[in-house]
């Protein structure tokens, strides 16, 4: 948990926007990429930007301030970190960060959405916000990827050789399941303007023949029956605890005998503070959709034993979202 205990630390945290807005604008305007491997002016960098000279130079001395570049005779450079991790098409490039654009603006209307009860701004992940989706999808395969490659050596995918991915968005947790296991055959459930973009996730690792794809809403839309395991990876959140409870009584009906149903997600302790990430992330719901939320262990098993599963146990990983499994007996 976060303390704050004195007034500069109110402080502090009152102008953290300020160090975030520069990141993020400076990412917005692709200026790591435009100095990568190269020492330039800032008159020159704003050409190329097509950006103000004097307010290019300002926000390039920030940049110097906070140590993401470096200025030698009034030419800038970007640091290693940088250079490593905020120029695009690198491997290491933080595109995730462009999703926390987007969420910058969801964010701003904090205020309105408390007062409303909901996202002020409404859904974001629509078919006329494409731009968005992708930079949505982008962010969750940065992070997924690495949590992936944990969330197996966890689970036992010996046996497992039908799996659905509810919501799977770039297929980052399939894919690195189904690379575990040679045998192992894979369906991601995803909205139609989304699995486009699943596919061609799937395409660059070589693993077509072994993953369908089926479009819909999975709150209303059939998935199918025969599955040893379904995934619902950063998905429970989205929704209200009602939905979730017949999500997860859909999942079991869709189950093999001895299937698991496996959550990833936040799991809230019962006061709800902490996690102290699960407490902030309840907020970007709030602001980011008409019903999110983040649950407790007690909602999430609540929600298992009622679709009829059993021996549902949890275990943690090494980051934020821990994992909720239910077996069909």
């Amino acid at each position: 948990m976060k303390e704050i205990s004195t007034p500069e630390q109110i402080r502090e945290v009152a102008y953290a926007f300020r160090e975030s807005r520069v990141l993020l604008s400076a990412i917005e305007l692709k200026m790591f990429t435009v100095l990568d491997k190269h020492m330039m002016h800032s008159d020159e960098v704003a050409e190329k930007i097509n950006s103000d000279k004097r307010a290019t130079d300002r926000l390039m001395n920030a940049l110097c301030g906070m140590g993401l570049l470096k200025k030698v005779k009034d030419k800038f450079y970007n640091t290693d970190l940088a250079s490593k991790y905020l120029v695009e098409g690198k491997p290491d490039f933080m595109g995730g960060l462009h999703h926390t654009n987007n969420l910058w603006d969801t964010w701003s209307y904090l205020t309105e959405s408390v007062r409303q009860g909901s996202a002020f701004k409404g859904e974001q992940n629509k078919e006329d916000k494409q731009g968005w989706v992708e930079a949505f999808i982008g962010a969750m395969h940065y992070r997924g990827v690495k949590q992936a490659r944990i969330i197996a050596t966890m689970l036992n995918l010996k046996d497992v050789n039908k799996m659905l991915d509810i919501g799977g968005g770039s297929a980052a947790f399939s894919m690195e399941f189904a690379k575990k296991n040679p045998s192992l055959q894979a369906t991601v459930f995803d909205l139609p303007h989304v699995i486009p973009l699943t596919k061609s996730y799937v395409e660059r690792e070589g693993l077509s023949s072994r993953f369908s794809f089926i479009e819909g809403n999975y709150l209303s839309d059939d998935f199918g029956k025969g599955y040893d395991l379904i995934l619902l990876s950063a998905i429970i959140h989205i929704n209200n605890y009602d939905q979730n409870k017949k999500l997860i009584h859909k999942c079991a009906n869709s189950l093999n005998n001895n299937g698991q149903v496996i959550i990833s997600d936040f799991i809230m302790n019962e006061d709800r503070v902490t996690p102290y990430h699960g407490a902030m992330f309840s907020l970007n719901m709030l602001v980011g959709t008409q019903c999110g939320d983040t649950y407790t262990e007690t909602e999430m098993t609540e929600w298992m034993t009622s679709a009829g599963l059993s021996n549902v146990e949890r275990k943690n990983t090494s980051f934020g979202s821990d994992l909720i499994i239910g077996t069909k007996q």
